[in-house]
């Protein structure tokens, strides 16, 4: 044992003991640090860590979608393309064949006269020799004449005692008759041909009218 006197005369005090042990509310505390430290740790961790596997599968999906988008846009155009071609080779088409049409008929309506023209120029022949047989012939091509034009789908009417129609006829003069109705055409001076749609003509005619 140390000299009593020794001990009262040094400054440092009496020897230093062991440390003393943390109580029990020190304790915790210092747990529940490090436990807080680690949890940040772990937060920054993955804030700034690599993406998830669901962050990547989504990103996928989008530029698989985005990707099949792109796909169809220049499939429609394509197929938008493709139909602007074949609706102008339609037009092309469909205009060729009306002129093809139009040709054809014609030459169809001119070939149907050919006969009359042949006629005319026979009955012209017989009568530089025999002109009496000249009405007789030209009666004749009057005849195949109208025979063509029936053919055509343009005969000619026979409007007398009709009563009088402003689509089929074209009034030229009216006379007081008291047999007949007004409006009744009692006398045809140009003969119309056709009918309806296909009215090549109408006829001119003299109509009734009251006294």
């Amino acid at each position: 044992m140390s000299d009593p006197l020794e001990w009262e005369g040094t400054a440092a005090g009496p020897p230093a003991g062991p440390p003393a042990e943390p109580s029990e509310g020190q304790t915790t505390d210092r747990a529940a640090d490090r436990a807080a430290g680690q949890g940040a740790d772990r937060s920054a961790g993955r804030a700034g860590g690599p993406a998830t596997g669901a962050e990547t599968g989504a990103e996928a999906a989008a530029e698989a979608e985005a990707a099949g988008l792109r796909d169809r846009v220049a499939e429609l155009e394509d197929r938008w393309k493709r139909a602007l071609a074949d609706l102008d080779n339609l037009r092309k088409r469909v205009s060729r064949d009306a002129e093809r049409v139009r040709l054809e008929e014609q030459v169809r309506a001119a070939g149907e006269w050919l006969p009359v023209l042949d006629n005319l120029e026979r009955a012209l022949e017989h009568a530089e020799g025999d002109p009496a047989s000249l009405a007789e012939g030209l009666r004749a091509v009057l005849q195949q004449g109208l025979t063509v034009l029936a053919h055509l789908g343009f005969p000619r009417r026979d409007d007398t005692w009709e009563t009088f129609d402003p689509a089929r006829h074209e009034a030229v003069a009216a006379v007081p008759r008291e047999d007949v109705p007004a409006g009744t055409v009692v006398a045809v001076v140009r003969p119309g041909y056709g009918d309806g749609e296909r009215q090549l003509r109408p006829a001119q005619v003299v109509v009734s009218k009251a006294e």
